[in-house]
Order: structure tokens, then C-alpha cells, then sequence
């Protein structure tokens, strides 16, 4: 059974009345009375990270993937809450002052605080993020437009490539195994760019599952359709290197995640001013493709305009 699943057949029956649950459509929780935003994410050891020898890299991105979820609506996130569930070995003295230095680190950069957690002990390591932000409003996920282009701030692919190399299925040199690896556990967050996405987004959400897999929730059941330009994507020149090299297809990129770049949608009369603002704050922007009519099957195009079939569309919680 999958994650949307078991939202849309059982868990949306709670929130019938709560209109700041937002139909769990979206990512966060959002009270527009009292301009109050949360979002809630667990990672587990071998799921979402593969193992605990790098507890201060560990640390950082799961941090950094949690507020994505408030930065993509346009939310600046303030604190955060931390759970970990673990044993001595995971929470020794030697791993809790790396753990702790990280989050100094983080708390620094982001401008965030820590507001409290828990732990409990536990033969399996995890960790749930609790990130709040105030707001008097949000991007929302589902509010796409028919002949909205299509954004995405960043490079994509870096994370995959990252986390391949950690697994030992891709070898390269060791500036790049740095590079990419680094990559993995620390996504780069464009935050000052998204406060100014109420400007001119219609729509956003941050890509963790992969493009076209959380392209596709932000269509969810609007009856659109997208079409995305693959020589549009934008990937950073290590991973161009890579691919000449014949290590990966550029076509596998858009199906994986963890790259928790902004994607988002907006009128096509908006482009120079969303290119002005990207430039004043140094972010990279591309614009990847169009919201089509339903009456056109979502579709993407290589560099001579042929469709391109992929094998998976990306990450999907399976139960």
C-alpha cells in the first residue's frame, strides 16, 4: 500500500473539519488565523540514511530536507523539534558532541532555534523533525494553472549521484566523491529566494521523491496535464562530467530525489520578474517546462522533441 493511499482511503476522514490540515494534500499544517506553519518528518536509519558513521552529515540533512517543507511554501521556518529514538551506540558521548556541533552549525546558517524533543531508546535509529514557521500565508501544493511554466531553483541530480557513491554502485575520484557527497548531506536551501515566492508562484513543493514524481503532486487531481524539456533540467558541471564519462543518463535524474530544490509554477508573465529577484539573491533558476491541458498527455521531450519513457517516476512510501 502506498503512503497516498492510506491518506486518501483512511487518514482524510479525521480532517473533514480542520480546514488548516489543508485536506493533507500538502506538506505542512497551516492556521491561517494564527499564521502558524508545521511541518512533521521521520527518517530512519537504512531508509532515508544509510547508516550512522557520519552522525554530524546525517544530522545536518535531515535538518535541512525537514525545513525545505516550510521553505518551498514561502515560509521562513524559527524552530524546530527533534525526536530520536536509538541506543548507546548511536547516542554516545562521542557521537552526541558531533550531533551537537551540527546543530549549532545549522541553527547559525538557518536562523532557527531549538524548541524541545524527545528520545527514547530504541534497536532501530530514527529521528522526527517538528519545524514551525509564522506566515499570514502559503504556496500552496494543488493551486497549478493551465499554461503556467514550470521552475525549478538549483541543480538536480547531485543527491543521487551522492548517495550512489556512498552505496559504492558509482566510483569516481576523490574530488568528486567529495563533491557529490557532500551534496547528499547537505542540500543547498535557497531561503531568501523564497520569501519572495508569494510574489509570483502559484504553486510549490519541494522535490524529495523526484521531479516528476512531486511534479505530479502538485498537479495531484487537477485535470492538467505537464511537459518538461529534459536538456532544460539543470545539473551542475561535475555531473555533466559524469555523464560524458557514460557513468549515468541524464534521463535517471528525473526520477530520483533528495535534492530539495524548489519546484514551482507560475503565470508566464512573471518571468522577468522571478529571473530579477533570482538574480539579486544569486539563485540559479531554470524554467523546465509547462502546466498543458488534460486534454495532452503529460509528456518529456529529449533535445530533437521525441518522448522519453521512464522506467520508475521516483520514490513512493510503499507499507
Amino acid at each position: 500500500m502506498k503512503e497516498s493511499n492510506i491518506i486518501n482511503d483512511y487518514l482524510k476522514k479525521l480532517v473533514i473539519y480542520n480546514n488548516s490540515s489543508l485536506k493533507l494534500n500538502d506538506d505542512v499544517f497551516f492556521d491561517k488565523l494564527k499564521k502558524l506553519v508545521i511541518s512533521v518528518d521521520t527518517y530512519i536509519e537504512g531508509s532515508h540514511f544509510i547508516d550512522f558513521k557520519k552522525p554530524e552529515l546525517v544530522i545536518k540533512k535531515i535538518i535541512r530536507s525537514s525545513i525545505s517543507d516550510l521553505i518551498c511554501k514561502g515560509v521562513t521556518p524559527k524552530h524546530y523539534f527533534i525526536a530520536g529514538a536509538g541506543n548507546r551506540n548511536s547516542f554516545n558521548k562521542f557521537n552526541l558532541k558531533k550531533i551537537l556541533r551540527s546543530l549549532h552549525q545549522e541553527q547559525k546558517k538557518f536562523n532557527i532555534s531549538l524548541g524541545g524533543g524527545d528520545t527514547v531508546f530504541s534497536k532501530k535509529l530514527s529521528f522526527t523533525i517538528t519545524t514551525i514557521g509564522y506566515s499570514k500565508k502559503i504556496i500552496k501544493r494543488n493551486n497549478v494553472k493551465l499554461n503556467d511554466d514550470i521552475y525549478v531553483t538549483g541543480n538536480l541530480g547531485d543527491s543521487f549521484i551522492g548517495l550512489n557513491i556512498l552505496k559504492k554502485k558509482i566510483k569516481v575520484n576523490n574530488d568528486l566523491k567529495k563533491y557529490f557527497e557532500n551534496k547528499f548531506y547537505q542540500p543547498s536551501l535557497h531561503l531568501k529566494f523564497s520569501r519572495k515566492l508569494s510574489i509570483f508562484a502559484n504553486s510549490s513543493i519541494d522535490i524529495s521523491d523526484g521531479l516528476v514524481t512531486d511534479l505530479e503532486k502538485l498537479i495531484n487531481k487537477q485535470n492538467l496535464s505537464y511537459r518538461l524539456l529534459i536538456d532544460r533540467i539543470p545539473i551542475s558541471s561535475k555531473l555533466k562530467k559524469l555523464i560524458s564519462l557514460k557513468k549515468i543518463k541524464k534521463e535517471l535524474l528525473v526520477s530520483n530525489g533528495d535534492d530539495y530544490q524548489i519546484l514551482f509554477t507560475a503565470k508566464p508573465s512573471k518571468n522577468r520578474i522571478i529571473l530579477k529577484i533570482a538574480k539579486s539573491f544569486g539563485t540559479k533558476i531554470s524554467k523546465i517546462g509547462k502546466i498543458c491541458s488534460s486534454s495532452t498527455k503529460s509528456e518529456i521531450l529529449d533535445q530533437k522533441g521525441m518522448k522519453i519513457r521512464l522506467k520508475n517516476k521516483g520514490y513512493f512510501h510503499k507499507f
